[in-house]
C-alpha cells in the first residue's frame, strides 16, 4: 500500500466493454501545431480511434466534450498506434495505425469552424498496406541512417519482419528459430532491431544484415529455417535472460551511448548496446508495463514500472525513488506535455480507464475540532471505574455472556457406546502381535432446540485409539440470528476390553501401588465381570489383565484390610487399571446407596519412576534433533556434489570425475540411512510420548488421592501436565509443562510477593536437560504437601499465609526467570477444557498395544 496516491489531473473511461493493450496508447503533437503540446491517441481492439487534448478547468476534472478532438470507428481491431514521419516528401508527423492484416497511415488536421463549436478535426488516409501475414506489433525509425523520414518494421505472428519504406514495401525476413513473436524495438545508434525470442533470450539483428539476407518471399515455407540464396541471416548478439519479456525500450544518453531496457516477468534489465548487462533489478510484484526515460542526474536513467497491485514505481537505475497508488492496473504508460504542464503521466488500463496524473501530495484540510475544557471530577471517575471492574469480574466468574443452561439447551450432544464389538473389525491394523484388534461403534445423537446455521462435530480419543472418521459438518437451512459460535461437548467411556484382555496374574512385579479405601474390599469378579478367567478358581481377590501387545497388570484385593494393590513390570501400565478400579468402585457403592465412599493414597509419590520416563522421552527428542541436523548436512553435501557433476557433464571438454560419482553414491546412501533413522526415532518418540502421558495421568491421579484435591484442582493439574495433544521438536512437552508449573509456583503456590514479582521470559525453547523440570515437579508436590492449593482466580495471586509449615524453600529467581508462558492463568488451561467430542457414528479401534 502506497503512502501517496497519484494525483488525478484528468481522467475518463473509454467506451463500453472495450479492450486495450500496451500498443494502444501514444502521445505526440499529431496535428503538427508546433507548440510542443502533446495529444493523447488511443486505439482499441474494437476498432475505435480517439484523440484527446485534455485541458481541465481545475485539477481532477473529468473529460469534457471539447477534450475529445476526434473519434472514428475503423472497424478492424487496432493493435498499435505510432506517430512519425511516415509520408514521403514532407517531414510532417503522421499517424500509423496497425491492424491485424493492414497498416494505415493517416494525416490529422484541424480546421477553424465558422460557429462557436471551435476547431473541427478530421483524419485523411494517406496510404495503406495490406499484409499477407497476421501482424503482431511494429516499430519505426530511420532505418539504415536515412534522414528526414521514418521507416516502419512490422513483425508477424510467425516471426517475419516486414520493412516498409513509407508508401512502398521493401523486403521481408524470417527470424531464425522463431516460434512466437516477442516485443520489438529499433536502436538508431547501432541501426539494429532488438527482440526477445521464445527461447527467452534477447537478440539483436543489424538492419544491413536483414537487408542483404535471403528474401523470405523467395523461399518455401518448409525451408524457412534453412539457408537459401543470398547472405545468411545471422544474429549480431544474444543474451539469455531466462524469462519471457513484456516490453523493450531504447534510451539514449547521447549520440555515443544508448541502453536497451527489457521488462521481464520478474525482473527488468538494462543492457549496453553490445548486449552486456549494465544492471538488473528483481521486482517484488508482477509488472504490467514500463517506460524508461532520461534522468536529470547525469549517467542515470529513470524508469516508470506499473504492476498488478495498482502501483506505479519510479526507479533511478535500481533504486526505488517513489511509489504511488493508481486507481487501476496500467497496461500502458507514457509521459508527455499537456496543456503547458510538463511531465504528465498518462496511464491506460485494459478496460479503458485513461488517466492523466502527476506525482506529489495534497495537504490535508482536516482540522480536529476544539474540545471544550472542563474540570475532571476524580471522585466520580473512581466510582465509575470500580463499578466497571465489578461488572468485568462478575462476567468472568459467570464464564460467559449467556447463562450456561440456555447455551446447553440450544444443542445437546449425547453419545452411546455399543455394548458389543463389531462383527468385522474396522481397524486398519488387524493384528497387534498375536492379538486381533477389535472395534466398537459409538452413536452420537444431536438435539437442537433452536435453528442453527452450521454444526461441526469433532471426536477425539487418546492414542493408541484411532477413529474411522473424526470430522463431520451439518448444514442446516435456517441461520443463527446472532451468528456467534458456541460449543457443546460430552464425554463417553469406551469398554476396557477394547485394549485389554483377561490375563494370568503375576505374583512379582517391579512397580506396585496401594490404594486405600474406607470400605470393605469388593469382589473383583463383581467389579470386572468380563475379565473372569475360567482356569483360575480363586479370582475374588486376584485378577490379571493383559494389554494388546503383551504387557500384563495384576490387581489384588486385601482379605483383611481395605486396600487394593496394582502391580506391573511397566510403571506406565498401572494407570489404566488403577483409574478403572477407582471408577468402578465409586459406581459400585453408588448403586448400594453409600455416598461416603472415598479412596486415598498414602504411599510415597513414585517420582523417580516418572522422571525416568521423562528422561527417556527427552533423550529421544535430543536424538531427533541431532539426526535432523545431520540429515540436513548430508542433503546440502548431496546437492553440492550434484552441482559439481552437472557442471562437469555440461562442459564441452569434460574433465575427469575424480570419484565424484562414488562420493555421490555414498552420500545418497547416507541420506537414505539417516532418513530411515529419523523415521524410526519419530516412531519411538510417539510411543514414548504415549507412555509419558499414561504415567502423567497416573501421577495426577495419585496426587489427587494423596492431597484429596477437588475436581477443579485436578483439572488445573491436568491442564498443566498435559497441555499438548501432539509432541513436536518445535514445541515439546518438557518446556511447555515447565512453563505451566513455573506459573503455578509463581502464582497460587507462591510463598511471598518476591516470588510473584519474578518475570518469566516469553520464549519457549527446548531445554538443555530435564533437571530444572524435575526440580519444579518435586517442588510442586512439596508445596501441595505443605498446604498449598491450586486455583485460577485473581485473588489467588496473593501470598498464601495459610498452613505452610517451615522448611519449604522458595524457588530461586534465576530458575523462574528462565521459562515462562505468554498467556495468563485463565488462558493457560482453556484449551484443555474444550475437548470437543462430536461424531455421528465413528468406529473406534486401538492402533497398537500401548497401555493408554
Amino acid at each position: 500500500m502506497s503512502l501517496f496516491k497519484a494525483r488525478d489531473w484528468w481522467s475518463t473511461v473509454l467506451g463500453e466493454k472495450e479492450e486495450f493493450d500496451q500498443g494502444c496508447l501514444c502521445l505526440a503533437d499529431v496535428d503538427n501545431t508546433g507548440n510542443g503540446q502533446d495529444k493523447v491517441i488511443v486505439g482499441s481492439f474494437m476498432g475505435y480511434l480517439r484523440i484527446f487534448n485534455p485541458h481541465p478547468v481545475k485539477t481532477g476534472d473529468g473529460a469534457q466534450a471539447e477534450d475529445l478532438l476526434l473519434e472514428v470507428h475503423l472497424r478492424d481491431p487496432i493493435l498499435q498506434v505510432e506517430v512519425g514521419k511516415f509520408v514521403s516528401g514532407t517531414e510532417m508527423l503522421h499517424l500509423a495505425v496497425l491492424h491485424s492484416r493492414k497498416l494505415c497511415v493517416y494525416s490529422v488536421s484541424g480546421s477553424l469552424g465558422n460557429v462557436e463549436h471551435g476547431t473541427q478535426y478530421q483524419i485523411k488516409l494517406m496510404y495503406e498496406h495490406n499484409l499477407q501475414r497476421t501482424a503482431c506489433n511494429m516499430t519505426y525509425g530511420s532505418f539504415g541512417g536515412v534522414k528526414g523520414r521514418d521507416l516502419i518494421c512490422i513483425q508477424s505472428m510467425d516471426g517475419m519482419l516486414m520493412v516498409f519504406e513509407q508508401e512502398s514495401y521493401a523486403f521481408g525476413r524470417f527470424l531464425p528459430g522463431s516460434l512466437l513473436p516477442g516485443p520489438l524495438a529499433y536502436s538508431s545508434r547501432t541501426d539494429s532491431f532488438i527482440t526477445v525470442s521464445s527461447c527467452r533470450q534477447v537478440e539483436s539483428y543489424k538492419y544491413q544484415v536483414l537487408a542483404f539476407a535471403t528474401d523470405a518471399d523467395k523461399r518455401q515455407e518448409t525451408e524457412q529455417q534453412k539457408l537459401g540464396s543470398g547472405k545468411r541471416l545471422v544474429v549480431d548478439w544474444t543474451l539469455n535472460i531466462g524469462e519471457q519479456a513484456l516490453d523493450i525500450c531504447i534510451v539514449s544518453f547521447n549520440q555515443s551511448a544508448s541502453s536497451v531496457f527489457v521488462l521481464g516477468e520478474r525482473n527488468f534489465f538494462c543492457l549496453k548496446d553490445n548486449g552486456q548487462i549494465r544492471f538488473m533489478k528483481k521486482l517484488d510484484c508482477s509488472p504490467s508495463c514500463f517506460l524508461p526515460y532520461c534522468s536529470v542526474s547525469e549517467g542515470t536513467i529513470n524508469t516508470l514500472i506499473g504492476n498488478h497491485n495498482n502501483m506505479l514505481h519510479v526507479y533511478q537505475d535500481v533504486t526505488l525513488k517513489w511509489a504511488t497508488q493508481l486507481p487501476h492496473i496500467p497496461v500502458a504508460v507514457r509521459v508527455g506535455c499537456l496543456h503547458d504542464l510538463k511531465g504528465v503521466i498518462v496511464t491506460l488500463s485494459d478496460d479503458g480507464h485513461l488517466q492523466c496524473s502527476y506525482l506529489g501530495t495534497d495537504p490535508s484540510l482536516f482540522q480536529a475540532p476544539k474540545v471544550e475544557s472542563r474540570e475532571l471530577n476524580y471522585d466520580e471517575l473512581d466510582i465509575e471505574l470500580k463499578e466497571l471492574q465489578k461488572i468485568i469480574k462478575d462476567v468472568n466468574k459467570s464464564q460467559g455472556v449467556w447463562p450456561m443452561t440456555e447455551r446447553e439447551d440450544d444443542l445437546k450432544v449425547s453419545a452411546m457406546v455399543s455394548p458389543n464389538f463389531d462383527s468385522v473389525s474396522q481397524s486398519t491394523d488387524v493384528e497387534v502381535g498375536a492379538d486381533l484388534v477389535p472395534s466398537v461403534t459409538v452413536k452420537v445423537t444431536l438435539q437442537n432446540r433452536v435453528a442453527l446455521q452450521k454444526i461441526r462435530l469433532s471426536v477425539y480419543v487418546q492414542p493408541p485409539l484411532v477413529l474411522t472418521c473424526d470430522q463431520f459438518t451439518f448444514e442446516l437451512m435456517d441461520r443463527n440470528p446472532e451468528g456467534i459460535p458456541r460449543v457443546s461437548q460430552c464425554k463417553f467411556r469406551l469398554p476396557l476390553k477394547l485394549i485389554c484382555l483377561p490375563g494370568q496374574p503375576s505374583k512379582t512385579a517391579s512397580h506396585k501401588l496401594t490404594i486405600d479405601t474406607n470400605k470393605s474390599p469388593v469382589s473383583l469378579l463383581s467389579l470386572f465381570p468380563g475379565f473372569a478367567n475360567q482356569s483360575e478358581d480363586d479370582q475374588v481377590n486376584v485378577m490379571g489383565f493383559r494389554f494388546l501387545g503383551g504387557s500384563r497388570v495384576t490387581l489384588l484385593a486385601s482379605k483383611t484390610s481395605q486396600r487394593y494393590r496394582i502391580q506391573s513390570e511397566q510403571f506406565e501400565d498401572l494407570w489404566l487399571i488403577t483409574n478403572e478400579l477407582i471408577i468402578r468402585l465409586q459406581e459400585y457403592f453408588e448403586k448400594q446407596g453409600i455416598k461416603d465412599f472415598a479412596c486415598s493414597f498414602s504411599g510415597s509419590m513414585p517420582l523417580q519412576e516418572y522422571f525416568e520416563l521423562i528422561d527417556h522421552h527427552f533423550e529421544l527428542r535430543i536424538n531427533g534433533e541431532k539426526l535432523e541436523e545431520l540429515l540436513s548436512e548430508r542433503a546440502v553435501q548431496f546437492r553440492a556434489i550434484q552441482r559439481r557433476l552437472l557442471t562437469r557433464f555440461k562442459d564441452k571438454t569434460p574433465a575427469p570425475l575424480q570419484h565424484l560419482d562414488t562420493l555421490l553414491d555414498g552420500t545418497y546412501k547416507q541420506v537414505i540411512s539417516l532418513a530411515d533413522a529419523v523415521e524410526e526415532n519419530q516412531d519411538n518418540l510417539f510411543q514414548s510420548f504415549t507412555r509419558l502421558k499414561s504415567a502423567t495421568h497416573l501421577v495426577i491421579l495419585l496426587i489427587g488421592l494423596w492431597q484429596k484435591l477437588s475436581a477443579d484442582q485436578i483439572a488445573i493439574l491436568e491442564a498443566a501436565f498435559l497441555p499438548l495433544q501432539q509432541d513436536t521438536q518445535e514445541l515439546g512437552w518438557e518446556e511447555t509443562v515447565d512453563a505451566a508449573i513455573s506459573h503455578l509456583l509463581k502464582t497460587c503456590l507462591s510463598k511471598s510477593s518476591k516470588e510473584q514479582a519474578l518475570n518469566l521470559s516469553s520464549q519457549l525453547s527446548i531445554p538443555k536437560d530435564t533437571s530444572r523440570l524435575k526440580k519444579h515437579i518435586t517442588l510442586l508436590c512439596d508445596r501441595l504437601a505443605k498446604g498449598g492449593r491450586l486455583c485460577l482466580s485473581t485473588d489467588a495471586a496473593a501470598p498464601q499465609t495459610m498452613v505452610m509449615p517451615g522448611g519449604c524453600a522458595t524457588i530461586p529467581e534465576s530458575d523462574l526467570e528462565e521459562r515462562s508462558v505468554e498467556q495468563d492463568s485463565t488462558e493457560l488451561f482453556t484449551n484443555h477444557k474444550h475437548l470437543i467430542v462430536e461424531t455421528p457414528m465413528p468406529e473406534v479401534s486401538p492402533l497398537q498395544g500401548v497401555s493408554e
